[in-house]
């Protein structure tokens, strides 16, 4: 059976995919009483704010600031995309790969 994952957003389908690898018989009972769209809906914000929340934390800790950016902007782009990929390991572990 193929799932309509388009509404679910990029961290409910990796879940979603973590779940099918792992996990069949859970996506089998959630299709059976229709929840697995709402399921992976919830998993996708929690997700996407949980992104959010650390990465303004660690940045702020870091010292990445607007500052940093409109005196080297090259750093400040290279220092978030260090803070966003620690991020996204980090929702991956707990949130996604759970």
């Amino acid at each position: 059976m193929k799932d309509n994952l388009k509404d679910v957003g990029i961290w409910g389908q990796r879940h979603y995919q973590y779940l099918k690898e792992n996990k069949p018989s859970m996506i089998g009972v959630m299709r059976m009483n229709g929840s697995l769209i709402s399921y992976l809906q919830q998993v996708n914000e929690q997700a996407d704010e949980m992104v959010f929340q650390l990465v303004k934390q660690i940045a702020k800790q870091e010292g990445v600031t607007e500052e940093l950016k409109r005196r080297d902007q090259m750093a400040w782009v290279g220092a978030m995309n260090n803070i966003r990929n620690r991020v996204n390991g980090i929702v991956l572990n707990e949130v996604i790969f759970v």
